[in-house]
């Protein structure tokens, strides 16, 4: 399937989603970040011809982060006449929260609760408006390294893109007409003060990730499997303790 068949599939598959629902809803929710992720999967929500409603949620937000997030956001609404586009500043209820769990200080639960805080945000926003959270997460992420946080950015109703590889991703921004300096933005998940990016995090780009998800005998094998075993508790079942009769 090339670029431009992946795009109507996907398109289709949303909007086939929503019409299946035994209580068809009236619109679809989504975060952006300022990200090629979620700047696609608004996009192609977009296309749906759907009210489609775009979230900035900036929480101790890089200026170049929130910049490209709002660009994209303007985009979107000259782009797609259903699109509303609005900025929810989450900086003084996470500082609030930080405050009251003063005497549980963790630097990863923070940066996970800054996710969490807008999954909350997004089911709100979703629940006043009869819409459904779309997610945005991609196939490495979502099904390889369990990069993401559970109960936060992976708290979704509908995965548009978490069968498409990272690289494919950006084929699809090219194809859809995303922002140059979206597409060219190093990926991050922008959970941290330090502006920190994925290949930071992970040690591996996407590119040597997909080698390794794909190819055994890959030299970052190794490495991706250690990431992928750590965060496996992300991609399984939760365990539930069965009872015997």
């Amino acid at each position: 399937m090339d670029v431009t068949e992946k795009v109507k599939f996907i398109k289709d598959w949303i909007l086939n989603y929503v019409n299946s629902m035994p209580k068809k809803a009236e619109s679809l929710v989504i975060g952006i970040s300022g990200g090629i992720d979620s700047s696609v999967s608004s996009t192609l929500s977009a296309m749906t011809g759907l009210r489609t409603i775009a979230l900035s949620m900036p929480i101790k937000q890089k200026n170049a982060q929130h910049d490209l997030s709002l660009a994209h956001q303007e985009w979107l609404k000259k782009n797609f006449k259903n699109v509303e586009g609005q900025t929810i500043e989450l900086d003084s209820l996470f500082k609030t929260f930080e405050g009251t769990l003063k005497n549980f200080s963790s630097e990863h639960g923070m940066a996970n609760s800054r996710a969490r805080l807008r999954m909350a945000t997004l089911y709100q926003v979703a629940a006043s408006n009869n819409g459904i959270v779309v997610g945005t997460g991609n196939k490495v992420e979502d099904f390889g390294v369990g990069f993401y946080t559970k109960y936060g950015d992976g708290g979704v109703d509908i995965s548009p893109i978490a069968d498409c590889n990272k690289t494919q991703v950006w084929e699809l921004g090219k194809e859809l007409g995303i922002l140059k300096e979206i597409i060219d933005a190093p990926p991050t998940d922008g959970l941290w003060d330090d502006g920190r990016t994925d290949e930071g995090q992970l040690g591996l780009s996407y590119k040597e990730l997909e080698e390794a998800m794909s190819n055994e005998s890959s030299t970052n094998r190794e490495k991706y499997i250690s990431i992928r075993k750590a965060n496996l508790h992300k991609m399984e079942p939760i365990p539930v303790c069965k009872i015997p009769n």
